[in-house]
């Protein structure tokens, strides 16, 4: 993907997270941003990326991505960036109304992204994004809503997104080909390019 890529894979999640609340049937929508955001008020669901970290398993593997304009039929990044995106997806509020009704909606939004685990497609550059259930302790849980003084604590749980690919803003500068490969013996090799 290109640089665009953590913005790419924000927004196909929260797409999927908006189909869980129609869904639900709940009239509300998902807020991507900040919990104490003004706007998220209303939301049902408020996602928030609390964390970018390089994805450790595939940190030094080169990222293969088919090419729009064959040949090459597949372009090699080496020094492509993996990434990990962690995403708290929180129970939105609204005002006079308890937390319970939203409840509902979270658990719509947790079997939608169970059964279809992975973005995949245009609106990811056709890459293949796993989504990933988080394990929060509360310690971790109340340092990420410590960033939000003034917001009031919802039931939270967090998505790992992955792996996200930054590829090189530059196209891998792409061998000659070789069209003839001769050796004299004892003399020299001579190679034809075109």
């Amino acid at each position: 993907m290109n640089a665009d890529a953590i913005l790419r894979v924000t927004q196909a999640l929260g797409a999927r997270l908006q189909q869980a609340v129609i869904a639900s049937g709940d009239p509300g929508n998902v807020f991507i941003g900040p919990l104490d955001d003004q706007d998220a008020v209303g939301a049902s669901l408020i996602l928030f990326l609390y964390r970018i970290a390089p994805c450790a398993s595939l940190r030094n593997r080169e990222h293969r991505v088919p090419s729009a304009n064959p040949p090459p039929a597949v372009i090699v990044h080496d020094n492509a960036l993996p990434l990990d995106l962690y995403f708290l997806l929180t129970v939105g509020t609204r005002p006079g109304m308890s937390e319970e009704p939203l409840l509902r909606v979270l658990g719509f939004a947790m079997q939608a992204l169970q059964a279809l685990p992975e973005l995949t497609g245009s609106p990811v550059d056709q890459e293949v994004v796993r989504l990933t259930l988080e394990p929060l302790t509360t310690e971790e849980t109340s340092r990420i809503w410590a960033l939000f003084p003034t917001a009031n604590y919802r039931t939270s749980i967090a998505y790992v997104a992955s792996p996200v690919w930054i590829d090189p803003a530059q196209p891998p500068v792409q061998a000659r080909v070789v069209l003839k490969d001769s050796l004299d013996v004892g003399l020299r090799a001579t190679v034809t390019v075109d």
